[in-house]
């Protein structure tokens, strides 16, 4: 198996469990994850980058005043993926950002964030079942996202964030968004193997819903061509 570093929280806000959906998904695509989080020694082997979902970027990152719904900063965290990413870009290692992951990286390339959006209740649902279905997503036609999903549209993706893509990051192009509000729910690098952000959990979907699983199997191809 390839390895991957997946990137949890620091340790005071962060646990295993909340890591095990993503460990599920990237096992059943062949991908072997690392957990790491800030402090730990960062391994020089792998061959790959994920990037999960937690709490807010600092809005500091791209000159933002704090707004009043913007989640305590874990600045360690931030610091860590921002040099991971640079990391995995320079040497063109596949990255595969979910949730916080698609702002993380889209902040890093000179990016803003919508600190709360207007339409919060469509995009944060919060369920006991977190594979549940939430609101579409359409796709843009032409993009590595459209050729891993081969249909324009994905019905039934789930949702749990407040926050999303504002300015897309240099080198960035949208790749989808939700019909009903715009917002952006995915980017990607065209210039790079394979750089792809998703702003909901296919994680959550993966193991029942084949249309999630192509995007781990096609992170997974990457990893094999690295």
């Amino acid at each position: 198996m390839k390895k991957v570093l997946a990137v949890c929280g620091s340790p005071h806000d962060w646990t295993l469990e909340e890591a095990s959906p993503y460990v599920e998904a990237l096992r059943a695509a062949g991908i072997e994850p690392v957990l790491i989080s800030p402090g730990d020694k960062i391994p020089s082997d792998y061959s790959g980058l994920l990037l999960m979902g937690g709490t807010d970027v600092s809005p500091e990152l791209y000159g933002a005043t704090r707004h009043s719904d913007t989640d305590t900063s874990d600045h360690a965290r931030d610091e860590l993926e921002c040099a991971l990413i640079q990391d995995a870009l320079d040497r063109d290692l596949p990255v595969l950002a979910i949730c916080r992951g698609i702002q993380i990286l889209n902040v890093q390339q000179g990016g803003t964030l919508i600190q709360h959006l207007d339409t919060t209740e469509h995009h944060k649902r919060r369920t006991p079942d977190r594979g549940l279905p939430a609101h579409k997503v359409e796709i843009v036609a032409g993009t590595k996202l459209a050729s891993i999903a081969g249909q324009p549209l994905i019905q039934d993706v789930n949702s749990r964030h407040h926050q999303a893509v504002d300015r897309v990051g240099a080198g960035l192009i949208v790749s989808a968004r939700d019909p009903e509000d715009g917002v952006i729910e995915a980017v990607e690098r065209r210039d790079k193997r394979f750089v792809i952000g998703v702003q909901w959990h296919p994680e959550n979907q993966a193991i029942t819903d084949e249309r999630q699983a192509r995007l781990f199997k096609a992170f997974a191809i990457a990893l094999d061509r690295a």
